[in-house]
C-alpha cells in the first residue's frame, strides 16, 4: 500500500468539513467520500511549524526529537534517521517530496529519494508568488501519480505553503466587507480585508488539493493508496498560531484507508498527531520502527471498538521566533496551559505581523501581563476565554492537571524541568523586545 500525505501550512480547522463557512469543495468532497474518516478533535503536538511537523513525522514529542524551534532558524532533529520517510525508505518505499516540508534543510533531506522540481515563480517585486508555487507543487505531485508505475510502494509527501502568510490579494468574488475575522480578532475594515486574503488562500489550497486528489483518482494507485490530509497548527492570527488553546493546536485531520470503511464518518475522540505514526504502521502493514513512539493507533476508533483511545493530549511551545516556554494538557473536559518563564509580558515576535496585531498593539496589548497558569472548563467554555485557574471551585482540577503535566514532562525527559533552554549554536532567535518576527531575518 502507498501513502499520500497532503498538508497545509497554518490552516488549523478552517475548512468546510470542520464546520467553518469556508469554500473548500475539494476537501469537502474528500471528506464525504466513502472510506474517509474526519477527526474533529485532533490536535498538533506544538502550535509552531517545525516542532509540530517533527512530532507527526517522528511519532515523538518535539522536546524528545530536539526540534524545539524552527528549522530555518537553525533548529535540527537530534536524529534525522528517525522519521517516517526514512523508515519507509528503509523498507523499500520510494519516498518523494513535493513542496514544503519545513523539518529538514533542503540540502539535507535525509529519508527522501528525490524532491520534485521547485517552483521559482516570482512577482515583479522579487517575492515568491506563493499561489503559483502551490499550483506548481500540485502539478508536480499530480504528474508523479499519473506516471508512477505499479513497481513498488511509494510515499508522496505533498506540502503546500497556503494559507501561511503573506495572504494573496482577495479573489474578486470575496467581499472584504463581509469577511468577518475569527473570534477574538478586532473587527475593523483592515482585519476584514486581511480575512478576505486568508479565505482566498484557503480557497487556493483547496484547489491545489483537488488537483492532487483528482490525479490520484485517475491513476492506477487509487485503490491501494492511503491518504492523509492535515496541517501543522492554527492560522496566523493573534491568539491562534503559537498558542496552546485549541485555536492554536486544533488541526484538520482526515484519513482514508483503502479497503477499510470507518465505523463512524466523523470521530470526536481526543487525538494527537503523534498518533498517526503507529496508525500508519498498522494500516500500511509495515510494522513499527525500532524507536519508541508516543502515539496510540487510531484503529480502535476507526473500527468502532472504542469511543476514545486517550485521556489527554499534550502540547508544547519552546521557541518560535522568540523564546516562549509553555506546556499544556487537554482532556475531554478541561485544558490547562502553563508558562515556564519569569517574564509574563507578551512575546510580540511570536505573533505574525498583521492588521489584527497592529490593532492589538494600538490597544495596549504589549503592556498587559499574562497569567502563569490558565485553566479552562471546556464543558461551558469551549472557546477557552475564561480562565478559572484561581477559582477555588477548580482547585482540585487544577492540582490534578498540573500533576499529570509534570509526570508527562518527567517521563518524556522534558529539558524545561531543569530550567531555561538555550537555543542551539548558530541559531537565530528574536529578542523579547522585537516587535516583528522579521527583525534579523
Amino acid at each position: 500500500m502507498n501513502l499520500l500525505y497532503l498538508h497545509a501550512h497554518d490552516l488549523g480547522r478552517w475548512i468546510g468539513p470542520c464546520g467553518h463557512a469556508v469554500e473548500t469543495p475539494n476537501l469537502a468532497a474528500f471528506a464525504a467520500a466513502p472510506g474517509t474518516a474526519v477527526f474533529r478533535n485532533a490536535h498538533s503536538a506544538a502550535p509552531t511549524c517545525s516542532p509540530s511537523r517533527a512530532a507527526l513525522l517522528t511519532g515523538q514529542w518535539p522536546h524528545r526529537t530536539g526540534m524545539l524551534g524552527l528549522m530555518h532558524r537553525g533548529f535540527r532533529l537530534r536524529d534525522p534517521a528517525r522519521t517516517l520517510p526514512a523508515f519507509l525508505q528503509s523498507i523499500g518505499f520510494e519516498t518523494v517530496l513535493a513542496g514544503i516540508q519545513h523539518l529538514q534543510p533542503g540540502a539535507d533531506l535525509r529519508g527522501y529519494d528525490r524532491r520534485l522540481n521547485r517552483v521559482e515563480s516570482m512577482t515583479q517585486q522579487g517575492w515568491v508568488d506563493w499561489a503559483a508555487h502551490d499550483r506548481g507543487v500540485a502539478a508536480g505531485a499530480a504528474a508523479y501519480l499519473a506516471k508512477k508505475p505499479k513497481d513498488g510502494p511509494f510515499f508522496l509527501d505533498c506540502g503546500f505553503w497556503f494559507p501561511h502568510r503573506p495572504f494573496p490579494a482577495p479573489d474578486a468574488d470575496i467581499d472584504p466587507e463581509t469577511a468577518v475575522p475569527p473570534p477574538g480578532i478586532p473587527d475593523t475594515p483592515a482585519t476584514r480585508r486581511d480575512m478576505a486574503g486568508f479565505l482566498t488562500a484557503v480557497r487556493h489550497l483547496d484547489r491545489c488539493c483537488g488537483v492532487v486528489l483528482e490525479a490520484l483518482e485517475s491513476s492506477p494507485h487509487v485503490d491501494d493508496t492511503l491518504v492523509i490530509f492535515t496541517t501543522d497548527h492554527g492560522p496566523a492570527f493573534p491568539g491562534y498560531k503559537c498558542n496552546l488553546t485549541a485555536s492554536g493546536t486544533g488541526v484538520a485531520l482526515m484519513l482514508r484507508i483503502p479497503g477499510r470503511t470507518p465505523a463512524r464518518k466523523t470521530i470526536d475522540a481526543l487525538v494527537s498527531q503523534v498518533d498517526l505514526f503507529p496508525t500508519l504502521g498498522e494500516a500500511l502493514g509495515v510494522g513499527l520502527p525500532d524507536w519508541p513512539l508516543a502515539g496510540r493507533g487510531l484503529a480502535p476508533l476507526l473500527n468502532g471498538g472504542e469511543n476514545s483511545i486517550r485521556d489527554e493530549v499534550f502540547a508544547e511551545v519552546t521557541y518560535h521566533a522568540g523564546y516562549e516556554p509553555m506546556r499544556s494538557i487537554r482532556t475531554a473536559t478541561h485544558s490547562l496551559v502553563k508558562i515556564f518563564d519569569d517574564d509574563l509580558s507578551p512575546v510580540p515576535a511570536n505573533v505574525d505581523d498583521s492588521a489584527a496585531k497592529d490593532a492589538l498593539v494600538a490597544g495596549g496589548w504589549l503592556e498587559r501581563s499574562r497569567e502563569w497558569v490558565r485553566l479552562f472548563d471546556l464543558r461551558d467554555d469551549s472557546a477557552e476565554t475564561r480562565n478559572v485557574a484561581e477559582d477555588p471551585g477548580y482547585a482540585a482540577v487544577r492540582k490534578q492537571l498540573e500533576a499529570r503535566l509534570e509526570v508527562w514532562m518527567k517521563e518524556t525527559g522534558d529539558p524545561l524541568l531543569a530550567g531555561p533552554i538555550a537555543a542551539p549554536p548558530g541559531s537565530y532567535v528574536n529578542d523579547r523586545d522585537h516587535l516583528s518576527p522579521t527583525i534579523g531575518e
